[in-house]
This record gives structure tokens, sequence and C-alpha cells, in this order.
């Protein structure tokens, strides 16, 4: 298109040259004639004059003086008949008001007229009549100017018009280059089809090709959803199954994020062999899959609730939320007890419902929910036990806030930091967790115990964290990491000051990167969506974390303007000495990479799990492995 406005720039310059040219030739043609024919025809009248003065010497000059002083002459001249100058006049120089580029340029000769003089039979010699020719150069100067003026203007509105012609035409094709580094971007946009008709083909072609790779990308995700069922859930019921619900539920324990205290809930099928030997081993089957159906409705209404079948009759349904764990036990028996029946007699389950802090270990977890559950099992019918240890706390809650406020205040905090590494074990930005000293005399804190998600306090922690972390990358230079809330986005002001906070140090914000939880992208998809629209113009970058299954949920994922996204440790844990785990991760690495994210894993501590990922062409790691050999280096 450049090329193409350059030559009609051309061609209107070289149509506009050769006007005023083929335009300045004319008139001087037609000025040079014009002196011509009037030298020649005063030429003959002033003869005509002098020739009835009877060869009056005194008579003939004073014709010629008047004739001289009527007209723009140069000279005017008579010779006598044998050749003597009788009498001349001639004009002081004058030179043009045209410059003398254009006088050299364009000169104008004309020979002067010349008539024969007579006095009766006799000849008396020759008048010759210049006229001067710098009126006529004045003359051509402005005529030419006058020319150049008018088609001057009219090669602006030929450019203009041109100009307009060519943005329509190069509309559609500025549209089909943003569709295409949008699809590299890994969003898949259609455009309105050209009205250029040459143009109409490529736009099809252009929507055809997006919403082939759209359709190809959907195509992935359902594929994904079938290796996720193959890795990671129970064939017959579809829950996760008991490796990946205990490595989904160690990597909730070990976040940050979430309340202080969660529930467990363990249901057993009673006397599963006699019930198979009694109705059957399909109709059990059956009984097994309302029993899912049962536990399946609280994941699928409640953020980050965890469901798995253990073993042939146990399940298991992880509540993150305080003192709720025996009310779920209650209503899930007595659901259990209106629907099971049904199936036939003498079906049974017996629950144990447990509501502990979330810093015990998880061996703790299933000591004390095992034991419920072998309670309950002592009681007949529908039995149900539950146990609740409330978290320790010395103060009231709103002694609590006030500790975690004046700790923000007087930012008694600190980026606690963990590398996230390549293949070759260069760094790629450090994740940086805060941590809060609530005593000024105490120990810093771990954000699991400051009870931030309560106190609603998310957006004033995230806003010290990333100050802090924009601070460290002024000082260093190492790329970081910050883990934001999702709450922490439905604060109306959040992202205004957060985007106010990052304009202070625009260097060190293209060295910092934002993640939320994969929840975000699934409940508050608009306000992620928002949230990269107004931070990655200035360099910053937008992960997701703690991704696992639920990114195939995400209908409008490549519209979400990531940057990386972290696989959850419950999808990468293992996955050297399981095949399917391992497909798994290659199909999700196959639809991220479609999209233009990169791909890291987190929590990793064994050395063969990163040795798998790497053959996975895994674009990083995180994790206790990754931090030794961090130290290490």
């Amino acid at each position: 298109m450049r090329q193409v406005g350059l030559l009609l720039l051309g061609v209107v310059l070289a149509a506009l040259l050769g006007s005023v040219a083929v335009s300045a030739g004319s008139v001087r043609q037609l000025l040079q004639a014009q002196l011509q024919q009037k030298n020649a025809d005063n030429a003959q009248s002033l003869a005509l004059a002098l020739s009835q003065q009877q060869g009056d010497p005194a008579l003939m000059e004073l014709l010629i003086s008047a004739q001289f002083d009527t007209g723009h002459y140069q000279r005017v001249r008579w010779r006598k008949a044998n050749g003597e100058l009788g009498f001349e006049r001639v004009a002081p120089a004058r030179a043009s008001q045209a410059p003398a580029w254009f006088v050299a340029l364009l000169p104008i000769e004309v020979q002067p007229g010349v008539a024969q003089l007579s006095s009766g039979w006799n000849a008396i010699g020759t008048i010759e009549v210049q006229s001067h020719s710098a009126y006529a150069h004045d003359e051509l100067w402005r005529s030419t100017r006058r020319h150049a003026l008018l088609l001057g203007g009219i090669g602006v509105v030929a450019g203009l018009v041109a100009f307009a012609i060519l943005r329509r035409i190069r509309r559609p094709l500025d549209n089909a280059v943003a569709q295409a580094q949008a699809v590299i971007d890994g969003s898949f946009t259609t455009v309105e089809e050209a009205r250029v008709r040459e143009l109409q083909p490529l736009t099809r072609a252009m929507n055809a090709m997006v919403l082939r790779i759209k359709s190809m990308f959907e195509a992935q995700s359902e594929q994904l959803q079938v290796l996720r069922q193959q890795a990671h859930a129970d064939v017959l019921t579809g829950m996760s199954s008991r490796k990946h619900f205990i490595a989904e539920l160690d990597s909730a324990l070990s976040r940050d994020e979430g309340p202080a205290e969660a529930g467990l809930v363990l249901l057993r099928l009673r006397d599963l062999a006699q019930l198979n030997q009694q109705l059957g081993r399909p109709v059990v089957d059956q009984i097994l899959v309302a029993i899912a159906h049962a536990i399946k409705v609280y994941p699928e209404r409640v953020q980050g609730c965890l469901a798995g079948r253990l073993n042939g009759a146990d399940f298991a349904l992880w509540l993150p939320a305080p003192g709720v764990a025996a009310e779920t036990a209650q209503a899930l028996a007595e659901a259990l007890h209106a629907s099971l029946p049904a199936f036939g007699g003498g079906i049974h389950v017996a629950l144990g419902a447990v509501d502990l802090p979330r810093e015990r270990p998880l061996s703790s977890w299933f000591g004390e929910a095992d034991a419920a559950l072998a309670r309950a099992e002592t009681h007949p019918g529908f039995a149900i036990e539950s146990v609740r240890t409330p978290p320790r706390r010395s103060q009231g809650e709103r002694a609590w806030r006030a500790q975690i406020e004046a700790a923000l205040k007087e930012r008694r905090a600190r980026l606690v930091e963990f590398p996230v590494l390549d293949r070759a074990g260069r760094l790629l930005h450090l994740e940086c967790p805060l941590q809060l000293r609530l005593d000024p005399q105490g120990e810093f804190e771990p954000a699991a115990r400051w009870l931030a998600l309560r106190s609603r306090l998310t957006a004033e922690v995230d806003l010290l964290a990333v100050a802090l972390a924009l601070e460290a990358i002024s000082a260093d230079g190492q790329p970081r990491c910050i883990n934001l809330a999702p709450a922490s986005l439905t604060d109306g002001s959040f992202v205004a000051r957060l985007r106010e906070l990052v304009f202070q140090s625009p260097p060190a914000a293209r060295k910092l990167s934002l993640e939320l939880a994969e929840g975000a992208a699934i409940n508050q998809f608009d306000l992620l969506q928002e949230l990269g629209r107004q931070l990655r113009p200035l360099g910053i970058k937008l992960g997701l974390e703690h991704a696992g299954a639920g990114l195939s949920h995400v209908e409008r994922l490549y519209q979400a303007g990531l940057d990386y996204v972290k696989l959850d440790v419950a999808v990468v844990a293992g996955v050297s000495g399981d095949a399917s785990r391992a497909a798994f991760v290659r199909g999700m690495l196959i639809m991220l990479r479609s999209l233009a994210l990169k791909v890291y894993a987190e929590g990793l501590v064994d050395a063969m799990d990163v040795q798998a990922l790497w053959d996975c062409e895994l674009d990083g790691v995180t994790g206790p492995w990754a931090t030794q050999r961090g130290a290490a280096a």
C-alpha cells in the first residue's frame, strides 16, 4: 500500500509538472507570436506615417519619438538608404520581475519588425521596431504561477480522494493483519467481509481459517477432557481417583489462600461384598453412581470443593469452609436415605465428618476422618459421626483484623522468594508470597494465618505485595511474581490503584508478573480480562496458578489475555510413572501452546517427574526441587 501511495503521488506530481510545463511553453509560444506580429504591424504602420513626411528629418524624428513613447519598445531605429543611422530611440535596461532561472529556462526571442520608407518613388531607408521582452516574461511568469496554483489545488483534491480510496482498500487488509495477529495471540475473531471485490476472497478465507482453528481448539479441549477422565477419574463414577484426590487435597492444604479451617467427609457403602451377592454387580454399580451424583453436587456448586472415590466402597468430600462438615454429612445421609432404598433392601451408608485447621498434615486429616468413620460403622443404618477441632485463636476477629491493618499500615511485611526455573536452570521469575509480622516483636507469618480473606483486606495486602515487588525489582533487576487474590478483583478501586502504583515504576513493571488462581478464570472471567486490558500494555505479565482440569471449562480462555499458566501439583505429580497422566499433561501443553501461552508446573519434588515434564517440553518448573537447585546454583 505504501508503494501504491508513492506511485500515485509520483503520477500526480508528474502530471502537475507536465501540465505546468506544457502550459508555460504554450503561453511562451503565444507571447512570442504576438510580439513578432506586434513588431511587424507597428513597423508597417510607422513606416506608412514616416513616408508621408516627404523625407523631412525633423518630422520623422518627431513621429518616431511619439511612437516610441506610446508603446513598450526596447528600440526603434531609422536607417537611411545608404545604411547610415538616421535616428534611434533605445529604452533603458529593465529587469524582468520573473526569476532569472525562469527567464533562462523559457527565453523569449523575437525578431524586430522591419519596413521600408519612401518619399514618392524614392527609397529613403528602413524602420526597425523591437518590443521589450521583459514585459512578456512578466506576463509569462504570472500565467505560469496561476496555472501551477490551480493545478496544485486540483492535485491536492485528487490526492485526498486517492488517500480516502486507499484507506478504504487498506481497511480490510489491516483487519486481516489484526485477525492473523489475534490468532498468534490465541484469540479467534472474525471480521466483516470486505466491500472491495478483489479483497472479499481474502476476508472469507481468513474467517474460514479462524473458524477452523477455533474448531480445532475446541476439539483439543474435548480430547483433553477424555484424557483427564483417563488420567484422574474413576471409570465408573467419573469422580477423582484416590491418587488424584489425595494430590488435590495436599495441594489445597499447602496453599496460603483459603480459610483457616475446613472439613472432610468420608462416606462408605456398607457391606459391599454382601450387596454384590444379594443385588448383583450391575445394581451395586448403579448404587455407587447414585452416591457419586449426590456427592458431586457440592464441587459443582461450591468453588474449591474436592470429591473423589477412594476405593470400591469409600468416597471423600473436602469442604473449604469452617464448621460445615457435620451439616454436609447429615444432608448427604438424608438424601441417600431417601434415594437408595429404591435399589433394594439392606443398603446403608456410614459417614465420618471432621473439621480441622488447614495447617494440620494430610495424614492427620485422614486419620481423624477414618476414626470418625469407624465409629459410625458401629451404629446401624445411616450413621454419622463428626468431630470438630477448631483452630486455636488467642483473640477475637475484631482484634485480629486490627492487627492485620496495623501490620499493613506500618509495612511490617516481607516477600519470600521461590524460583521458577527453565530446563537450563535459568531463572524465569521469583514467586513471592507475602508474609506479615502481626506482632511487632513476633515472627513473620504466612498468609494462611492472617485470615485475610475473612478480614476483607485482600486488596490492601495485594497492593502492598506489588509495591514491595516493584521495589525489589528496582534494586536487583530480577523478575518477580505476585499472587493476587480473586477477591481483590471485586474491589471496584483495586485495578485503578494497582495501575497507578505500577505507573510509578515503569522499568520495574516490565519485570513484574501477576497471577491468580484458576478459579478467577472460571468465576470472574470478565474481571480477569479487564485486568489484562489495563496492565498488559504496561509490560506486566498475567498468569494463572493452580491450573488443572478447570481450564477446559473456560470457554473463552483464548480471550483472557494471559501470558502463562502454572499447572497444579495435583496434575503433574507422579507423571513419570503414569502414562495416562503424562498423556493428559501433553494434551494440556498442546492446548495451551495453541493459545501462545507459556506453561509451567508448580510444587514439584521428584526429579523423575521434572525430567518427564522436560520431555513434554514444559517451559519451567517451581517447587522444592527448583528451590534446592536454585540454592545449589
